[in-house]
């Protein structure tokens, strides 16, 4: 897919945790890669939380990505089909598109878990998303 533009969907069902840090993670491995203006990155959750979990957003700044001023947001199934990965984090029964490759990479939800946990979960979705992008980007 080196030519042409991904668009990859990250989705739970609070918007709260595992889907703000991957859409995070893809936002800094498009920069890294310089692929801004090629992946979209879209998240999003099926009843969204009011706030990003505060432990996630600890973990997060550790590795210097600030997610406190985030705010979970519905995801319509509608912008999801326009997808061509959605990784859903274990946590959703999502019926899309047949071109839409779903991903669900059952992940606990860190909410109410202490941080070392939320290290864990951290640290394997930041694997995951760097696999995505090697995968999708592997020639450049």
């Amino acid at each position: 897919m080196t030519d042409s533009e991904a668009t990859f969907g990250f989705v739970c069902v609070q918007n709260a945790g595992r889907s703000q840090m991957s859409a995070a993670f893809a936002e800094r491995e498009r920069r890294r890669r310089g692929l801004e203006g090629r992946v979209e990155v879209r998240t999003g959750g099926t009843v969204p939380a009011d706030a990003v979990h505060p432990e996630v957003v600890e973990v997060m700044r550790e590795e210097d990505i600030d997610l406190s001023d985030r705010v979970p947001r519905e995801v319509s199934e509608d912008e999801l089909d326009s997808c061509d990965v959605v990784a859903t984090m274990g946590c959703s029964t999502l019926e899309l598109d047949a071109d839409v490759e779903v991903r669900d990479w059952d992940l606990d939800d860190p909410h109410g878990r202490d941080v070392e946990r939320v290290r864990e979960i951290r640290d394997d979705i930041e694997r995951r998303v760097a696999g995505l992008f090697d995968e999708y980007f592997a020639d450049e």
